[in-house]
């Protein structure tokens, strides 16, 4: 008993356990199941979010040219009472009740939208006035935080907001359905080509540029006026974009016609200048270039000694002059009008801009607008929104007209009014029955004042029924007219270019094409040589007057070939298969050095060696030549390449070798020396070879295929002789000098002969090269 007694108090004072019993899990039932192919869902997530970011994202719609995140900002600012009539408000006030409200997305992204309609630079109509920090044209992100600054609507923000409350547009409820917020904005001009706007979808971009206001309401008037204008009309008014800047616009007229009449294109925008005494000074840039990054691309390239006509460059931009950019030439000589074509074709001073005029039209679908289709859209918009608007203010005429006439009963009755509210318990039934009004009118009569009961109330109300009265016949004859109705949306049309237009920024002026200087014009043209050693090292030497054999070479090394140009010049390398290469000589090493290995600066094929160097001017030629006896004459400019990689030039036959290129000064005079390791040597005219671009070349001195392919025998030396030049020979027992005349004519002979044998002792050839 005592044992169970103990064991009842354990069991009094066990805590509880917290272990949950766990439920085994169920299967959801099959009905709750939807099952579809993984295609099929993945296809309308990927649709579902695409047109999510076309409509409420990236495109702006045809009605008020704004997107969700703009529309949304300039509604709650209003709400805020945040007119141009108001006192600035924190930023962050607005974002906040953007975010909170109507847009539940990040707030940097809210924020930067706020600050980019803020920007004078960026909006040619700003659609908020900013205190404190909203970046610069130099930075347009280097705008202070929204805790910092502070912000209120512009006047031009009226042509968005003014006729909100009129029932001119649809309303819908905000993401969390406690609010309502209008679908779009009722513009009174074509916000849309105002301001402009860019934006990237999903499959589509747009790219609108702003346009001057006066221009583009002379232009609606004009297609009101004129339903069939084409865009050749309307291109009468519309010249072409208005960017915030005083930039040039200097595309041709015919390409902005075309982009207007296709609604693509593009716009070439070229920074304005001024000669100052010798200085040249950039007053005005293209849109959205920043003076700063001018300055830095200008002054790379007179760094890398690109620009040796410019001494000096300077930022004297300021509050008074907020750009000028002072470019100082190194002497009066230097041609202003080339030196700013080099520069607009080479950095940001001009500028193109693309035209897509993708907008989300009054269907709700976006597509590419034509001007014409564009304005006739939104004039169509533009019509149906007065027309809301009057049938809302037909209403309320009707509806205040209705009280009066109440009001008119009370006051002719009045004793009778007041006997009946003093007296009844509910006096609103018996109004309505003794006098045969309406609920609306019988409830009037009880919220008027006594101190309304005056003699002279009753005269302001039969002067307002009067006002009222004509005004509702006004409303219900313009209503019934189309022709009024479109004569007063003309007539608002041109009193808000009155209000808010002004003259155009941007000039329209048609520039030839920037041309950039050529680089090789712009350096110095010294004489140079360049040394080839057998390993591939290169270098350049100053002057023509040096010996190249006796610099000083890397163990091991020693001289191959040189070739004598100048420093404005492209050297060509050829290689042993037959490749050519070009290099700029005066980016090569100085030849104090040993110079640098040809494969860091070019790409031959793996095995390649280096074979010799050519320089002069495009039209100089070359002798290209194989040991195997085959060779041809090519034209300088025929063996230049941009490539790295380089181009086969001379095709080479197998088991034979390329022999260094030989320079011709004249193909008329010049004599060809050719010379085997078997002591045959052939003097012939160099006329005799043809003249190519590539291939194998034709035979100079007849050599046996077996021979050349088993290296037996081949060239041993080949080399270009002036008229009355001497050869030397470079053989087993020392050098042999044959004299121009006797001594060499006997070794004269036709191309694709053997040649006669050189004297005992000398056959065995290394070298020949010309004498003096």
């Amino acid at each position: 008993m005592a044992k169970k007694s103990a064991g009842k108090e354990q069991g009094k004072n066990k805590k509880p356990s917290l272990r949950v019993k766990s439920q085994p899990l169920t299967r959801p039932r099959a009905a709750s199941i939807e099952r579809l192919p993984l295609s099929t869902f993945t296809e309308k997530a990927y649709l579902d979010y695409s047109m999510y970011v076309i409509l409420d994202r990236a495109l702006p719609h045809l009605s008020d040219g704004l997107k969700p995140v703009q529309r949304r900002i300039v509604y709650a600012m209003s709400e805020l009472g945040l007119s141009a009539a108001s006192k600035h408000k924190k930023s962050a006030r607005t974002v906040g009740d953007v975010l909170g409200k109507f847009h539940p997305h990040g707030d940097t992204a809210c924020y930067e939208a706020m600050v980019l309609m803020a920007q004078p630079f960026s909006y040619r109509y700003p659609l908020i006035d900013g205190q404190g920090n909203w970046g610069s044209p130099d930075d347009p992100k280097s705008f202070a935080a929204m805790r910092y600054t502070e912000s209120r609507l512009t006047r031009f923000a009226q042509i968005l907001l003014s006729e909100l409350e009129h029932g001119t547009v649809d309303w819908t409820p905000n993401f969390d359905g406690t609010l309502q917020e209008p679908k779009i904005m009722p513009a009174r001009l074509p916000h849309v080509l105002l301001n402009g706007t860019t934006g990237i979808a999903v499959g589509m971009a747009t790219d609108i540029p702003p346009h001057n206001v006066r221009e583009v309401a002379a232009a609606c008037v004009h297609l009101l006026e004129a339903p069939d204008a084409g865009i050749k009309d309307l291109f009468k008014h519309i010249k072409g974009p208005d960017y915030p800047t005083e930039a040039e616009i200097i595309t041709p007229k015919s390409e902005i016609r075309t982009m207007y009449e296709t609604g693509n294109g593009s716009i070439r925008a070229r920074a304005k200048w001024e000669r100052e005494d010798y200085d040249i000074v950039i007053t005005a840039l293209p849109y959205q270039v920043s003076g700063s990054k001018v300055i830095e691309q200008i002054a790379q390239q007179m760094q890398q000694k690109k620009l040796p006509m410019v001494e000096d460059l300077r930022d004297e931009s300021d509050h008074e002059n907020p750009t000028r950019l002072v470019i100082v030439p190194r002497s009066n000589r230097i041609d202003p009008v080339e030196l700013m074509s080099h520069l607009f074709a080479t950095t940001d001073l001009e500028r193109t801009y693309r035209v897509n005029l993708n907008i989300i039209g009054l269907a709700g679908r976006p597509r590419v607008y034509n001007l014409k289709d564009l304005l006739t859209e939104w004039l169509k918009f533009r019509t149906e929104t007065v027309r809301r608007r009057l049938q809302h203010r037909y209403e309320r005429v009707q509806a205040r007209l209705h009280i009066l006439d109440g009001l008119l009963i009370a006051y002719l009755n009045l004793d009778e009014v007041i006997r009946i509210i003093r007296k009844e318990d509910e006096p609103k039934p018996k109004l309505i029955k003794r006098f045969k009004l309406t609920d609306i009118q019988a409830e009037a009569i009880l919220e008027t004042k006594l101190r309304h009961l005056a003699k002279l109330e009753e005269m302001k109300i039969r002067g307002e029924q009067d006002e009222l009265t004509r005004e509702r016949h006004h409303l219900e004859k313009t209503l019934k007219s189309t022709k009024l109705l479109k004569q007063l949306v003309r007539d608002e049309i041109i009193d808000d270019a009155k209000e808010f237009g002004d003259a155009r920024r941007s000039p329209l002026i048609e520039r030839e094409a920037a041309q950039q200087i050529d680089q090789t014009a712009l350096l110095p043209t010294e004489p140079i040589t360049v040394v080839l050693s057998e390993k591939g090292w290169v270098r350049a030497a100053k002057g023509h007057e040096m010996d190249p054999k006796t610099l000083d070479y890397k163990v091991g090394d020693k001289f191959h070939q040189a070739a004598r140009g100048k420093s404005n010049q492209l050297a060509v390398f050829i290689d042993s298969i037959g490749r050519t290469y070009s290099l700029p000589a005066h980016k090569l090493p100085s030849a104090r050095g040993h110079g640098e290995p040809l494969s860091s600066h070019l790409n031959p094929p793996p095995g390649a060696t280096w074979t010799g160097v050519m320089m002069g001017n495009p039209e100089d030629k070359y002798l290209l030549a194989s040991d195997a006896g085959y060779g041809f004459v090519a034209k300088l400019d025929d063996l230049m390449v941009n490539k790295k990689a380089g181009k086969t030039v001379l095709r080479v036959p197998n088991g034979s070798r390329v022999l260094p290129p030989q320079r011709v000064e004249s193909i008329d005079s010049d004599w060809l020396a050719v010379a085997t390791n078997q002591g045959h040597l052939l003097v012939l005219k160099v006329d005799e070879l043809s003249q190519l671009a590539k291939g194998k070349g034709i035979k100079i001195i007849n050599i046996s295929r077996v021979k050349a392919a088993k290296r037996e025998e081949y060239i041993a030396g080949i080399t270009v002789l002036k008229e009355g030049q001497d050869l030397l020979i470079h053989s087993g027992k020392g050098e042999l000098i044959l004299k121009s005349g006797t001594e060499l004519y006997k070794f004269v002979g036709e191309r694709a002969l053997r040649g006669a044998k050189l004297p005992q002792g000398h056959r065995e050839v290394r070298e020949i090269e010309a004498g003096n």
